[in-house]
């Protein structure tokens, strides 16, 4: 699709610049040095640059080029673009800084270029970016210090700085890339686009990037989904805080959604989410050399006893299994090992071993059917042949169908260990902690490559009368909904608690006679969001007398607490006794849409904040997932000695809470709290519901 971008015969560079230092001349330079193909400085006030001749715009060039590099003022680059249209060239990388990154005048101006780029069909990447790498093709259309090493690691970045160290980090361990995007602002070209375009390209096994921001979430997921696939995607993303946030938009324009909303896709789409910048580097460097494992029992197998402890804790906390070694594993090792070595996992071979018995061990252990993977430690103690280790672990690497990580801890004495790591493309993490970690991502990835796409069930339900209930709360101006939206969730099959609400004590009093005690009296006012916290709900109201003392007891204590508050009556629902509270809430995310909540209900739920998140519209095994993967799930399982809960009828729910969430795009925020969960087999009630409009 973007064969030309990355291949192209011809390369103008508009803005090319004679004098050292400047970009223009930066870009000019690294063409040379690489790129084969035709290259085209477009500078009106020069003749020729470094031997090549110069033309005055690109609509003077003799052929029309397949890509241009536009170098100059922000100011000058709409007309650059409209130059480009007219001379029929179909991709542009603008490199060129200045515009929604710098404010409204720069926004503008980059309007005003996708204008142009749509006109003409043109494809266009940045602007604000550092360029584009191809090593395939030898495109070296950036400003990069270097050209990147030929390799199968495909990267895009936000930020042109990390591109550049990456690079740099990259050139100092011999660690190849097929791509480096700098994507910019993405005012055309985004992640999707280069999604797409990587995971057909022959030359690339895994994807890389930093983002600030996605630029359309829902699109975005969907391809990760169907990428995941067939190659592992690790994403740096970063604005997880909202001092970062700020940051993100200040330096890209980028609208950075909530982190909630950015880890479930990640999970939910089968991308890898790094922490750090070294965390990422980790990752790719553990894909781009090693195979995928089949599941995730791992060896270790160190001459130090205190590094094979921390890394066994380190797998249990990376969610890793310590191997269970074949009797006949552990018959063999005893053959050769010393009689004081530990033969089971961890295998500590002890601080004098020799090369020869690393490379025994490691041949025995690889040949186990239980060992998916070995993480190789090594202490540079006086007796440790570190050279000659490094070359037997090369070795064993080179023929195994299992992934080897290393970990050689230390500094001067395991450099040359490591320089021959590095040659034969075995990754060495100058700590344990950091093997485990890279040793994990490629086990998860064995998990995700696996999986199938998620089936989401649509359920009978009636869409007439929830759109007559939000066509008449819009028609009289109402953004919260107050007792219809417990016939919302009736029209999506969801069980509610019998509910009324009243004006006065009188009416309460009939009311609770109607229904039947025991029941629950709770205060009615759209200016009070926590009920609780004023004194506005009374439980376990029995008779006449209690309606009575908890009528005037609650208005009392409402008035104190708020007095300022406009309350229009109470709500009677029966009170529902025997099951446990949790809570069901949706709000929806600027970059993905409706984010799922699930966690323990109550009055506690803020300050626990025991809850997790998934992207709708979500299938019965993303709700499995939700429920089972909060701190307090036992509770719901049972313990001492009570009965489970029905988590299938909270699965029910949640499901059925995804699409009505799909099917009413203006329902802005949704929380039932509590539904109250009966024993397993008696299904769930919801009690309370809180939702909230905004515009279609």
């Amino acid at each position: 699709m973007l064969e030309k971008l990355f291949e192209p015969a011809s390369v103008a560079v508009i803005g090319a610049s004679r004098t050292k230092g400047k970009v223009g001349r930066a870009v000019l330079d690294n063409l040379i040095e690489s790129y084969n193909g035709e290259i085209l400085p477009i500078n009106p006030k020069a003749d020729e640059i470094l031997g090549l001749r110069c033309y005055p715009t690109i609509l003077d060039t003799p052929n029309a080029a397949e890509l241009a590099v536009v170098v100059l003022p922000a100011v000058l680059v709409p007309d650059a673009l409209e130059k480009c249209g007219l001379a029929g060239v179909n991709n542009v990388v603008v490199i060129s800084a200045g515009f929604k990154e710098a404010g409204i005048e720069g926004a503008k101006l980059e309007r005003k270029c996708i204008e142009i780029v749509n006109k003409y069909g043109m494809r266009m990447v940045g602007p604000n970016c550092l360029g584009i790498i191809d090593t395939g093709s030898g495109l070296n259309a950036s400003f990069a210090a270097s050209m990147a090493k030929k390799g199968n690691i495909a990267m895009m970045s936000q930020s042109g700085a990390i591109c550049t160290s990456a690079l740099d980090w990259a050139d100092a361990r011999g660690v190849g890339f097929s791509k480096f995007i700098s994507l910019g602002n993405k005012a055309d070209l985004s992640e999707n686009d280069f999604l797409l375009e990587m995971a057909d390209d022959d030359n690339t096994s895994v994807i890389a990037a930093y983002l600030e921001g996605v630029k359309d979430g829902p699109k975005f997921m969907g391809i990760a989904r169907e990428v995941s696939h067939k190659k592992p995607i690790v994403v740096l993303k970063s604005g997880r805080t909202a001092v970062g946030s700020r940051a993100v938009s200040s330096h890209t324009g980028t609208l950075a959604g909530s982190d909630e909303a950015y880890n479930a896709a990640f999970s939910q789409s089968g991308v890898m989410r790094a922490d750090s910048v070294e965390e990422m580097l980790d990752y790719i460097r553990a894909f781009s050399s090693q195979p995928v494992p089949e599941g995730k029992n791992i060896a270790i197998v160190t001459n130090a006893g205190g590094l094979g402890i921390l890394t066994a804790d380190a797998c249990h906390y990376a969610g890793l299994s310590l191997s269970s070694f074949d009797e006949s594993t552990i018959d063999r090792l005893r053959e050769k090992l010393s009689p004081a070595a530990n033969l089971y996992n961890p295998v500590d071979v002890l601080g004098d071993a020799p090369s020869d018995i690393y490379g025994y061990a490691l041949e025995t252990i690889l040949a186990d059917p239980n060992v998916d993977g070995i993480i190789v430690l090594t202490s540079p103690q006086a007796m440790t042949d570190v050279k000659n280790i490094a070359e037997v672990v090369a070795e064993k690497a080179g023929s195994s169908q299992k992934p080897i990580l290393c970990s050689f801890v230390g500094g001067t004495r395991i450099e040359e260990g490591e320089t021959i790591l590095d040659r034969h493309q075995i990754p060495n993490y100058a700590f344990p902690e950091r093997a485990v970690s890279s040793m994990a991502a490629l086990c998860n990835y064995g998990v995700i490559r696996k999986r199938s796409d998620p089936e989401i069930e649509q359920f009978d339900v009636d869409r007439g009368v929830v759109s007559s209930i939000l066509d008449k709360a819009r028609s009289e101006n109402r953004h919260t909904l107050g007792l219809e939206s417990f016939d919302i969730l009736k029209a999506y099959g969801i069980p509610t608690v019998g509910t009324s609400n009243v004006k006065t004590l009188q009416e309460a009093i009939d009311a609770c006679e109607e229904m039947g005690y025991p029941v629950v009296m709770k205060v009615l006012s759209a200016d009070i969001s926590h009920k609780t916290d004023v004194g506005g709900v009374r439980i376990g109201l029995e008779n006449r007398d209690d309606v009575e003392r908890a009528y005037h007891t609650m208005m009392s204590d409402v008035k104190r607490y708020m007095p300022n508050a406009v309350v229009s009556g109470v709500q009677i629902q029966k009170m529902v006794t025997g099951g446990k509270e949790v809570i069901i809430g949706m709000n929806r995310d600027v970059q993905f849409g409706p984010l799922l909540m699930f966690g323990l209900g109550g009055t506690y739920v803020e300050v626990l904040k025991d809850v997790s998140f998934s992207v709708a519209p979500i299938g019965k095994d993303v709700c499995r997932k939700m429920i089972s993967s909060i701190k307090t799930y036992p509770l719901l399982t049972g313990v001492r000695g009570e009965n489970p809960s029905d988590l299938g009828s909270i699965t029910d729910t949640l499901c059925r809470i995804s699409q009505l969430v799909m099917d009413f795009p203006e329902i802005l925020e949704f929380e039932i709290n509590p539904l109250m969960v009966m024993p397993e087999g008696q299904g769930c009630v919801a009690m309370d519901i809180r939702l909230t409009l905004g515009s279609e």
